[in-house]
């Protein structure tokens, strides 16, 4: 099974790109975790070692998806 984070700051264009993202993944082959940076700021730093940076973001197996433009990383800090 592949491991995804789904890396947001809980913004309408990160709300979106969950609903449309995340709930087109298969359970089967995908164990999702979502972190609301905005919330979880100790993940940040995370969210930056893995490649991120800006959010929405969703990181598959290591690797960096951007998805559209919301917020960089640093106003996230």
């Amino acid at each position: 099974m592949s491991q995804a984070i789904f890396f947001h700051a809980g913004c309408p264009v990160c709300v979106a790109a969950e609903q449309q993202f995340i709930g087109a993944l298969d359970p089967a082959r995908y164990e999702v975790e979502v972190v609301h940076l905005g919330q979880d700021t100790a993940r940040v730093a995370e969210a930056e070692r893995l490649g991120v940076q800006s959010v929405p973001a969703l990181v598959v197996d290591g690797q960096a998806f951007h998805i559209n433009y919301g917020a960089p990383l640093s106003a996230l800090k």
